[in-house]
């Protein structure tokens, strides 16, 4: 499963990343509420781990945002912001749950892992374009019940375009998320990316369309003549 942790502390955010990934977590950080924004839209992480004392744009309003727009992530909210009145307004903004700093690690684990249960029981287990699903739990894709062979890159890509299929991903995004860290990659590498990809989609009905100025989208393949 795959968390993404918003958290501007560099000591914090180091502990936790290394203590959710010796758990068996996938972990991206953020370090301000504009780029965790970007992140979520993108369908990045499978929960939020969100402090609210971020800068850029802070943990309540990125709450409310991401609510506004009915993406329904689950949330988790850890702040030294402990009061009881404080823990209300973090739920009310649209938290699914809330650990008040200091807090114990086994603690915060077994809220993810309670949440990605509740989850998973309330929603279909597919996200799916055409005949081509996402299998949720394990991030295995199938074309009806084949499983589909993709590279780590090809994988990450995909994953980004079913989260919100006939919505536009930037290729600034979709290279942040398929080469981090890559300084000496260039963003023309997304293209060879999304070239490889489309062969390998032939057979779902589904294609990845390409919007000058916009991004790829993924949408189910046009029929001849229609349109």
């Amino acid at each position: 499963m795959h968390i993404l942790l918003v958290e501007d502390d560099i000591d914090m955010s180091r502990a936790l990343f290394r203590a959710l990934e010796r758990r068996g977590f996938q972990v991206t950080h953020c370090a301000d509420g504009i780029s965790a924004l970007s992140h979520i839209k993108d369908g990045v992480g499978d929960l939020v781990v969100l402090d609210l004392n971020i800068p850029g744009l802070d943990g309540l309003h990125l709450l409310q945002r991401i609510r506004s727009q009915e993406i329904h992530t689950p949330v988790i909210v850890l702040t030294a912001r402990g009061a009881v009145g404080d823990r209300v307004v973090g739920l009310n903004a649209g938290a699914d749950d809330y650990l008040a700093k200091p807090f114990d690690l086994d603690e915060l684990d077994a809220r993810i892992r309670a949440l990605l249960r509740r989850r998973n029981n309330a929603e279909d287990s597919f996200q799916r374009c055409a005949r081509l699903k996402l299998e949720r739990s394990s991030g295995a894709f199938y074309c009806d019940d084949e499983p589909l062979e993709f590279t780590p890159r090809e994988h990450t890509l995909l994953k980004a375009l079913i989260a919100k299929p006939g919505h536009a991903v930037t290729k600034e995004r979709l290279f942040r998320l398929v080469f981090p860290m890559e300084e000496n990659t260039q963003i023309e590498a997304v293209e060879v990316v999304v070239h490889r990809l489309r062969k390998k989609l032939m057979p779902t009905g589904t294609e990845i369309m390409t919007l000058r100025g916009l991004g790829y989208l993924l949408r189910e393949r046009s029929t001849p003549g229609e349109g």
